[in-house]
């Protein structure tokens, strides 16, 4: 009989160590795991996270459980690539005192694009890779309407200024980050006459041709990009009033994503231009709210980590 007891004692604690092995989450399998940290960059109007919403939603999650180390940084979410570049070197070098790492694989997306570019340029010693997310490397029709606007109508550009800045404010302050913002100078340096100044400054993986590749490698940084051609892809997302809209200024037949052009957002190697996605699709938001038929955002994160893996960055 106490045979029998221990028996049956022995089986139910096999039994559960079992379940509970097959409930937890599986060891890494290192898929992700590249050489050097990577650090992820938001765009216009970016944060890492405010009131439990994330801008970067399950992308670190996804990249880290299979080895990648990853860091979210944040900068002002409305000024010139150049402050908000300053700023992130200011956060690079953070990372690498952290990891000891000797540098960095910078993602941006959107604004984040020039950005990441910028800290690349002046501080290559810092930067393994740039990847570019629908950059707005080139400029994009919307702020080339936006800034049309303000220059003729003096109303129009005190409301764009005091409605863009208090915006800006307010993610600033419940995101935590503290710093200075300039709306009037971040859609500036996306005007077409700006954004092409700043690739003469800061020349790495930018196209000689409207729309082709750049250079893969610029003073020893690997540069890659991809980017959405679709601004509407699921009627559940609220936001995409916001790409809809936009998509409006630009030209007909002109492909993009609701805020920057597919061929502008070239940069480097192009792994693709024309993803089924819109702006916010691209960063897995709202939610995770992305076209049903389509790639899912993170698989292209975590494909990408592994191209990253096998160039040794």
């Amino acid at each position: 009989m106490l045979r029998s007891v221990l028996s049956a004692v022995v089986l139910s604690s096999t039994l559960l160590l079992s379940q509970a092995q097959a409930m937890s989450a599986p060891p890494p399998t290192g898929y992700t795991e590249t050489q050097y940290p990577i650090v992820l960059a938001h765009g216009l109007f970016g944060f890492d996270a405010i009131l439990g919403v994330d801008y970067w939603y399950k992308v670190p999650e996804t990249l880290q459980k299979d080895g990648a180390t990853v860091f979210l940084t944040s900068v002002a979410n409305s000024n010139s690539p150049e402050v908000r570049g300053e700023q992130l070197i200011a956060e690079v070098e953070r990372v690498l005192a952290i990891t000891g790492a000797d540098k960095v694989n910078l993602i941006g997306h959107s604004h984040g694009g020039p950005t990441t570019r910028y800290v690349a340029s002046v501080r290559p010693d810092l930067v393994a890779s740039v990847t570019s997310i629908s950059g707005v490397n080139k400029g994009t029709p919307v702020a080339e309407t936006l800034s049309q606007w303000q220059n003729g109508a003096t109303g129009f550009s005190w409301l764009l200024e005091n409605l863009g800045n208090t915006l800006a404010g307010a993610i600033d302050f419940l995101s935590g980050g503290g710093y200075e913002q300039d709306i009037l100078a971040s859609i500036g340096s996306m005007t077409f006459a700006e954004a092409d100044a700043f690739n003469q400054q800061h020349p790495g993986g930018i196209p000689a041709t409207a729309c082709g590749e750049g250079a893969y490698e610029y003073q020893n940084v690997r540069y890659y990009s991809w980017a959405g051609e679709k601004p509407l892809t699921n009627v559940l997302d609220p936001l995409e009033v916001v790409t809809g809209a936009a998509s409006l200024f630009f030209p007909a037949g002109e492909r993009n994503d609701g805020l920057v052009g597919a061929c502008a957002s070239r940069l480097g190697m192009v792994i693709r231009d024309d993803f089924k996605m819109n702006h916010l699709d691209e960063v897995n938001q709202t939610f995770g709210i992305h076209a049903l038929t389509d790639t899912d955002p993170l698989t292209v994160f975590r494909t990408h980590a592994n191209r990253l893996k096998q160039a040794g960055l």
